[in-house]
């Protein structure tokens, strides 16, 4: 046998018998685009062959691409049989709240599906050792803003202060996906949604206090109440405001950021 049969034959050898899922493995083994900064201090959109393969832009490299392509498998996988778009992002600063920052980038790139609002968005912060989850409309009643607090203060500041940012990534994926199929409610501790009494005995002792200091003056003012929820327009990157609708981009991994309504929805924590 020839060197150049020899080689041939290996070569069809390979491509007959290589692993199916070793292949598809290639498109979560490539690297996302560098983080590029845009004028609205707000990372660029990624592009449409970008989208499709990627649903974790580790910017601030907290994991490896190991643990990177085990969690693109898990959300991708997710979407494919639910249609929800999960994404998760690390940074190494974020110059401003992050809760907001988080919703005008959930935003800008458009996570989830337009019509069903079905995007949200894991920010991690890593030099600010902040995390903020951002849910669509179309998830928030599901994974509510205090089952998202749960979520940080449970799955992911443990580890996350351990230095294992894959675990706590994971844990939050898992139950986070739980929560949306419904099958998260039978771990929750009622008690521990409740005020602890000190609480409620210190509020009531304040009362009785404004209310024993009233009687000698009278209120020259009122109570002056902050903005609604943020909301987005199409015309716009935000606004604060009550109600509902508007619109932020979203699609699907494998057909790109589409589009979905965004109010403001999740919670944050820091590590």
């Amino acid at each position: 046998m020839t060197l150049k049969i020899y080689y041939s034959f290996l070569f069809s050898f390979l491509l007959l018998f290589l692993p199916l899922d070793f292949l598809a493995q290639s498109k979560f083994a490539s690297e996302v685009p560098p983080l590029k900064i845009e004028a609205d201090g707000l990372p660029s959109k990624p592009s449409l062959s970008v989208q499709k393969s990627h649903s974790v832009y580790d910017y601030a490299k907290l994991l490896s691409p190991e643990e990177r392509r085990m969690l693109e498998q898990k959300l991708s996988k997710y979407y494919d049989s639910t249609s929800t778009q999960i994404v998760i992002a690390t940074i190494n600063k974020v110059n401003d709240d992050i809760n907001l920052y988080g919703t005008e980038w959930a935003h800008k790139w458009g996570i989830g599906q337009k019509g069903k609002d079905n995007g949200l968005l894991i920010l991690v912060s890593k030099d600010d050792h902040k995390i903020s989850i951002r849910t669509g409309y179309g998830v928030e009643d599901r994974l509510t803003d205090a089952l998202s607090k749960r979520v940080i203060s449970r799955d992911m500041i443990p580890y996350f202060r351990q230095g294992q940012f894959y675990q706590g990534l994971n844990k939050a994926v898992d139950d986070i996906i739980k929560i949306l199929n419904g099958a998260y409610k039978n771990d929750l501790k009622p008690d521990d949604d409740k005020v602890p009494v000190w609480l409620i005995i210190l509020f009531i002792f304040i009362l009785f206090m404004l209310l024993s200091r009233r009687s000698g003056g009278h209120n020259s003012g009122g109570w002056r109440s902050g903005g609604g929820p943020i909301i987005f327009s199409s015309g716009g990157r935000s606004s604060w405001g009550g109600g509902s609708g508007s619109s932020w981009g979203g699609g699907g991994f494998s057909g790109g950021f589409g589009g979905g309504g965004f109010g403001g929805g999740g919670a944050s924590g820091s590590w």
